[in-house]
């Protein structure tokens, strides 16, 4: 008899850190046979190549969240053609956007489909120390992801003081008062919950998502061929920020080719070695099409090189 598949489903908003403590996972794993679900908003896939190694089955779902209607199928069909391969564990990374209030009903469905295949091992919802108590009161998604929760990392706890963790520490236990807690920089934790029993915490049932076509947010994915200065890329971010919960992307600049990552007006560069074929970066709005108008008008006055916005 085929043992089931290990299945963790990874949470948290934009800019919390899901890719990075993948990353970690996976190098802890390196020597099992391991599947990751890639979910992203934009057109474009930004983390599936950070993420990617030889020997892994990765499948991008971009364009939206894997636990809207819209996406749902996809999500599904990825989930029933994984479930024939020889793996041990499979990684599903949702949007930092997604609300998985409907992963149970979703689980019960391929359950019924294809068989008990999948053993849910928990969801793991990675929180953003420096921006989490104000994302919190503005938007019900981050709230929605924490509630379905059985392991709350809380993370980056580099960038803030002890007062700022205990504040974030009482408001988790407040919406999900069973929820095992850890901390963490840079998404860096015990792997012990690899052997935990995280489902002991399960507490709150399935419900509708509040993730529909209505409730999108707008994406928009610009490309360019061109070398910028570092300083001037950081202005036009500067310019734009405001209006994005998140961009991200690989740019080449005058120091080489970097993995850009914004969150809020924190931008964060890394070199990387590999090259590519042209520069990318993701947008998402906070303030719907009407970002369009100051993403050129700023680029424009900034960079003042042709680019393409799709």
């Amino acid at each position: 008899m085929k043992k089931k598949i290990n299945l963790y489903l990874l949470s948290g908003f934009l800019g919390a850190g899901k890719t990075t403590f993948l990353k970690n996972v996976l190098s802890e794993l390196s020597n099992e046979k391991v599947g990751v679900i890639m979910n992203e908003f934009g057109k474009i896939g930004i983390d599936g190549p950070i993420i990617e190694k030889d020997g892994m089955e990765l499948v991008e779902i971009n364009r939206g969240s894997i636990f809207c209607s819209c996406l749902k199928l996809s999500f599904v069909k990825a989930m029933m053609e994984l479930a024939d391969r020889e793996m041990k564990y499979l990684f599903v990374e949702g949007s930092g956007l997604a609300d998985p209030s409907n992963i149970g009903d979703i689980l019960r469905g391929i359950r019924a489909t294809k068989g008990d295949i999948y053993e849910f091992k928990g969801a793991i919802c990675l929180i953003d120390s420096l921006h989490f108590l104000e994302q919190i009161d503005d938007l019900e998604t981050v709230e929605r992801q924490l509630k379905y929760c059985h392991l709350a990392i809380i993370n980056k706890i580099d960038l803030v003081d002890e007062y700022t963790i205990s504040k974030i520490e009482e408001k988790i236990k407040e919406i999900n008062p069973k929820v095992e807690i850890k901390k963490a920089s840079y998404g860096n934790i015990s792997f012990d919950f690899l052997k935990e029993d995280l489902m002991k915490n399960d507490w709150a049932e399935s419900k509708e998502t509040t993730n529909t076509e209505e409730t999108k947010p707008k994406t928009l994915n610009m490309t360019f061929t061109g070398e910028v200065k570092k300083e001037d890329l950081t202005r036009f971010i500067d310019s734009i920020s405001r209006d994005c919960y998140r961009i991200k992307g690989f740019f080449k600049l005058d120091n080489g080719w970097n993995q850009v990552d914004v969150v809020n007006k924190k931008i964060d560069y890394k070199l990387i070695d590999d090259d590519k074929e042209v520069s990318q970066l993701v947008f998402i709005s906070k303030i719907g099409p009407h970002v369009i108008r100051p993403i050129f008008n700023n680029w424009e006055a900034i960079i003042g090189q042709e680019m393409k916005l799709r």
